[in-house]
C-alpha cells in the first residue's frame, strides 16, 4: 500500500514538474541546448586522415609528451630516492654505537659490505 502511494506521488510529481505552460515572454519556441549532428559520420580512416597524407601537430601535443616524460623520470626518481627518516638513521646509529662498544658483533667483520 506504501509503494502504491509513493508511485503515485512520484507519478503527480512528474506531471507538475512538466513544461506545460507557453513562454509568455518570448517569441520564439523552446529548444534544447545545443542543436545539430552531435557526432561525426565515419569515413573509415584513423582519426580522420587518409593514407599517405600526413598529420599536423595539434598545440597540445608538445607540452603533452614533455609532462608525461617529467612524470615518468619523477616516478622513476621517488621510486630510487634514499631512505632518509630520522627513524632508520637512529636505527644505524644505534647499530653504529652497540658495534663500537662491542656489545653488538660487526656483521662486516672484514670490511666488506655487501649491498
Amino acid at each position: 500500500m506504501v509503494f502504491l502511494r509513493q508511485v503515485a506521488r512520484s507519478a503527480r510529481c512528474i506531471r507538475h514538474t512538466a513544461p506545460t505552460t507557453t513562454r509568455s515572454f518570448s517569441l520564439t519556441t523552446r529548444r534544447q541546448a545545443g542543436g545539430g549532428q552531435q557526432w561525426d559520420p565515419p569515413t573509415g580512416w584513423l582519426w580522420g586522415i587518409k593514407p599517405g597524407e600526413k598529420a599536423e601537430p595539434e598545440g597540445w601535443e608538445w607540452p603533452m609528451y614533455i609532462f608525461c616524460g617529467a612524470l615518468a623520470a619523477a616516478t622513476v626518481a621517488l621510486a630510487f630516492k634514499p631512505d632518509t627518516t630520522v627513524s632508520t638513521w637512529a636505527l644505524e646509529e644505534a647499530r653504529r654505537r652497540l658495534e663500537a662498544e662491542g656489545i653488538l658483533p660487526d656483521p662486516y667483520p672484514n670490511g666488506e659490505k655487501k649491498e
